[in-house]
């Protein structure tokens, strides 16, 4: 049985973690370096570090914190934003990242994805998506979810697996802060169209939320941020009730 994976993440803007709702409200929350540190000894499985306004704003991460950041933990990390070719992903990996992912700049060169997979390995490249619904349609966000691509996300999940991503995160910018349940209509019509590993992300307000989104049965890993960072649900407490649930998760 395969093992679900709990993923907190930091979403972090001017070396600050900050939260929103739909992409948007956005709010100072906490230090990345001190929630990294309180994550890695609390259970959690993997961590998330996204640079959320690099992409929009044209600039570098910013390494700094990120190393900070990586020198807190022991689990895997995954890096994002402003990742827009090969010298990017070497330098956020030689500052300690486990994975790098990619969103706008791949939107903008998908060859970036082939790229990365030939030269650091498939599972190091994650394909994040921010989906939102324009008209019926699963539309790709670009830039933070500011700019509608036009990009049918099923399309996009397919062909950046076809490309070499060996995960995909997908965002739903409808359910993102919300706290009333992940966008299972949404992961359930991309989980029918790949076979890489699929973590949800956007909508997570209780613990019975993530038993459902694994009860979905495609859906490898659950990602959240402001329900884990307002201490609302504590990570191992999730796992717990998890496991009574009868879904595997990694317990210590």
């Amino acid at each position: 049985m395969v093992t679900k994976r709990i993923i907190p993440c930091l979403d972090v803007r001017n070396g600050r973690v900050v939260k929103g709702v739909n992409f948007d409200g956005i709010q100072d929350i906490a230090d990345p370096v001190e929630m990294a540190r309180y994550y890695n000894e609390t259970g959690a499985d993997e961590l998330v570090f996204y640079d959320i306004t690099a992409s929009f704003e044209g600039r570098k991460l910013f390494t700094d914190v990120l190393r900070a950041v990586a020198s807190e933990i022991f689990i895997p990390l995954t890096v994002g934003g402003g990742i827009n070719s090969l010298d990017d992903f070497d330098r956020v990996l030689k500052c300690g990242a486990d994975k790098v992912s990619v969103n706008s700049g791949a939107i903008e060169d998908p060859f970036l994805i082939s790229a990365a997979a030939k030269r650091y390995g498939s599972q190091c490249v994650v394909l994040s998506m921010d989906v939102k619904r324009v008209n019926g349609k699963f539309c790709v966000f670009a830039y933070g979810g500011r700019s509608n691509t036009g990009i049918d996300a099923l399309e996009w999940a397919k062909r950046g697996e076809d490309l070499g991503a060996g995960e995909i995160v997908l965002n739903s910018i409808d359910t993102d802060g919300v706290r009333k349940g992940f966008d299972l209509p949404m992961l359930k019509a991309v989980g029918e169209v790949v076979t890489v590993p699929l973590i949800a992300s956007g909508g997570a307000g209780k613990m019975e939320d993530f038993s459902e989104l694994f009860k979905h049965g495609r859906i490898d890993a659950g990602l959240a941020a402001g329900i884990f960072h307002s201490k609302m649900i504590g990570i191992r407490d999730l796992k717990r009730y998890l496991r009574d649930c009868g879904i595997n998760v990694r317990m210590e």
